[in-house]
């Protein structure tokens, strides 16, 4: 294909693979610098808050060993997997790969490597957790003091390389080249396969649905200022800033954190019962339903990382200090029981009647 020509199925428009002249020798570069953005954003100061005579500063490890000492080992795990760990493995992933396509050579563990770049993709969120940052700062700006330090403007590189490099990153290009030029084989689905799907979907879905109401009921965080605690729930921090005029970040929260979640809740729901009753009409709007369900699902994490952020941060005792609520834990769970809900679906079954599969 030429440059920046697509193949593109002619049922749904879905681009099937791309191709983009030099897009190896950009990802390779895109990949590396990525890696060296993220080492950078280790060392240095993260952020600096000042309040009361009173000054803490954070770099992102000391950020997640102070949840770890106040106890908040599963916030601090989550927090550390999604936006250093993992993104840093696919990194490497992709080095690896490029690396091997520019020299032409296919080690033995070249195709499990591509199979955990793929499934680490849309575990990777660095981007999320710079937005989450951000609203953080937003949050916070009115109570005291917050300085930006060098390992912020570092993460900000590492978060735009990794970005280019997952825009460089065609999974079919790559599978193949892996092949010696043969394209993905078709892969058979049976009806004990679609019944799988289906069931594991509806028990997923039920799960988020029952995990919802603890995350928006009870308080995301408290905040205790001189001895005063005050809990805040979702919709409450929403309401806050909405009330303080942060029109946009109250709407960014409203649609991250309440509107996403029940709108794939109630997509992947509308899915499930279609492809259960073999519907046959609409194909092309469910299809193109369930991939925006895919793209979305991860950016609820934001006020996630928002608690993490200022829990890490905002540590002054009884003068200023902010405490994760029981919800938080909750909500994370309601977006990965989401994420695998969208995973768990088969798509194929809305082109297939699962009751004639052999």
């Amino acid at each position: 294909m030429a440059h920046r020509q697509r193949a593109v199925c002619p049922v749904c428009n879905h681009t099937l693979i791309s191709h983009r002249n030099g897009a190896s020798e950009k990802l390779l570069a895109y990949a590396f610098s990525a890696l060296i953005f993220l080492l950078l954003s280790l060392p240095f100061n993260f952020l600096t808050f000042k309040a009361s005579g009173q000054k803490h500063s954070i770099d992102l490890p000391t950020g997640i060993t102070v949840l770890i000492e106040h106890d908040y080992l599963s916030l601090a795990i989550i927090t550390s997997l999604a936006t250093l760990l993992l993104p840093g493995m696919v990194l490497a992933g992709l080095l690896l790969l490029s690396l091997a396509q520019l020299q032409n050579r296919r080690p033995f563990y070249l195709t499990r490597l591509y199979k955990l770049v793929k499934a680490l993709l849309p575990w990777s969120m660095a981007e999320i957790f710079l937005v989450g940052t951000l609203v953080s700062l937003i949050k916070i700006t009115e109570l005291a003091d917050v300085s930006i330090g060098l390992s912020f403007y570092a993460f900000v590189g590492f978060s735009a390389f990794t970005a280019l490099c997952i825009s460089q990153f065609d999974t079919t290009r790559y599978a193949m080249w892996m092949s010696r030029g043969q394209p993905p084989q078709p892969k058979p689905l049976c009806e004990n396969q679609a019944k799988a799907s289906i069931q594991r979907t509806w028990a997923l879905l039920l799960t988020a649905c029952i995990l919802y109401i603890p995350a928006n009921v009870l308080p995301i965080m408290y905040t205790e200022f001189f001895g005063q605690e005050t809990p805040n729930t979702i919709i409450g921090g929403v309401i806050s800033l909405w009330e303080s005029g942060s029109y946009p970040v109250a709407l960014i929260i409203l649609i991250a954190s309440v509107v996403v979640p029940v709108a794939k809740i109630i997509i992947l729901a509308w899915l499930n019962f279609s492809v259960q009753r073999e519907k046959t009409t609409s194909k092309q709007l469910r299809i193109r339903y369930y991939r925006i369900t895919e793209a979305i699902g991860r950016w609820s994490m934001i006020d996630v990382f928002v608690v993490a952020v200022l829990v890490s941060l905002i540590q002054m005792g009884n003068t200023m200090s902010i405490y994760p609520g029981q919800a938080a834990l909750a909500f994370c769970a309601v977006v990965f029981v989401t994420m695998i809900a969208a995973m768990t679906f088969d798509s194929r079954l809305i082109w297939q009647q699962w009751k004639q599969l052999p």
